[in-house]
């Protein structure tokens, strides 16, 4: 089942996975933020890394849980 809303062509499965993995590695890459730490610091790419992992495994889930996948 393909709903495309906004981007011709692009599946909502899409969507969903691909705003996961935005969102994850900004919230990631934020992180080390509350505790004074510096976005440009290896923890920050680190944690940005795997919050990206994270939002596309729950961006997955979501679509499948929706039935779009």
């Amino acid at each position: 089942m393909t709903l495309s809303f906004a981007y011709p062509g692009v599946s909502m499965e899409k969507m969903l996975i691909g705003s996961g993995g935005f969102v994850g590695s900004v919230a990631g890459g934020y992180l080390p933020m509350l505790w004074g730490g510096s976005m440009l610091s290896l923890t920050s790419i680190l944690l940005g890394v795997l919050g990206g992992i994270l939002g596309i495994w729950f961006g997955y889930k979501v679509s499948k849980y929706l039935g779009f996948l």
